[in-house]
């Protein structure tokens, strides 16, 4: 049985595995390296405490095989994004230039560096192995973090954003990067997300121009791949649209993929989750369902066949009481698929 459950420092390892399997980057939030990572784990576990602590909450959900102990996926929440430092993007918006002297005006693209999006939550560090990317273990992981959300509704603010792994060549050349970013970094695109996921952002203050970029001054690769996710995140990209996520005005700022934003509370999961009382069943048929329970370090979520009451509880086979660590009478969270 697969479930998801708040990341712990014995899954290091696994999770660094993960990241030689991924087609694309893992996480620009995700350090690759196994001090960073450590200290990302413990800032997770961290913020699983009841108290509001010191840093914005950063949370870092594993996938997990309950049988094996296998850890095949990743999921991330951070509370605020830039975590207490400006959360940069690119900001789409146009100009016009126009000579009233020769008549003649033409609309033009800009980019603008912003932080603008600092501060709403951010879902992040979302990785799976590629076996799992067309099964149910699939939106398992991802609709996981909203039902940790809305088990943890004070802890994430009204907005939320996610970042969606830009265009990538078989080479591994990423046009947007080779076309504007590469000029100022003078570094290749991998070093430069490794460095954003291990090092504080103000580098990118530092390195990018603070003047807005025209778009037609950019290589025809790099203007088609503006907006454009990774074609290994079409998947991830569809589930979050059909979660209530959309396209904004905002790119990110290493690849120029698209940064998706949503009302926290306009969720799909968060409005058609419901807690109800948990109760055992033999039968294995029924509707499957998203269940969650727990809170913090306990949190745990799976899929499971489940029957509601007249009563207005739900019955599961025993195999999900014991992947949720609960019993008869406990409260559960419930979304339908």
């Amino acid at each position: 049985m697969w479930r998801v459950r708040p990341a712990k420092l014995d899954d290091l390892q696994q999770i660094l595995d993960i990241a030689g399997t991924q087609g694309a980057r893992l996480s620009s939030t995700l350090p690759k390296t196994e001090h960073r990572l450590a200290e990302r784990i413990s800032h997770a576990q961290a913020s699983l405490a009841a108290p509001a602590p010191k840093t914005p909450r950063r949370i870092l959900l594993v996938l997990e095989n309950t049988e094996t102990g296998q850890i095949a996926g990743t999921a991330g929440i951070d509370s605020r994004a830039g975590n207490g430092e400006p959360f940069y993007n690119y900001r789409r918006d146009h100009l016009i230039h126009a000579s009233h002297e020769l008549g003649t005006s033409r609309r033009v693209e800009v980019l603008y560096p912003s932080h603008g999006l600092t501060d709403h939550t951010l879902l992040c560090a979302f990785s799976l192995r590629p076996e799992l990317r067309e099964t149910t273990a699939f939106e398992l992981l991802s609709r996981a973090r909203m039902l940790f959300i809305a088990s943890h509704r004070d802890w994430f603010s009204s907005r939320m954003v996610v970042e969606i792994q830009g265009v990538q060549n078989e080479d591994g050349s990423v046009p947007f990067w080779d076309s504007l970013g590469r000029h100022f970094f003078n570094m290749d695109f991998e070093t430069a997300d490794q460095y954003s996921g291990q090092l504080s952002k103000t580098f990118i203050a530092e390195l990018m121009p603070p003047n807005p970029i025209y778009v037609t001054l950019l290589s025809d690769a790099a203007q088609a791949a503006i907006g454009q996710p990774h074609r290994q995140t079409q998947a991830n990209y569809e589930l979050l649209q059909q979660e209530g996520f959309l396209p904004g005005n905002y790119l990110d700022i290493f690849d120029g993929g698209p940064v998706l934003e949503a009302r926290t509370d306009g969720l799909r999961t968060l409005i058609t989750s419901h807690p109800k009382t948990l109760h055992g069943s033999h039968d294995e048929h029924g509707e499957t369902c998203l269940v969650a329970a727990g809170e913090g370090e306990h949190f745990r979520c799976l899929l499971t066949p489940m029957a509601e009451t007249l009563t207005d509880d739900v019955k599961v086979p025993v195999s999900a009481w014991k992947g949720l660590e609960k019993s008869a009478g406990d409260r559960v969270r419930i979304s339908p698929l």
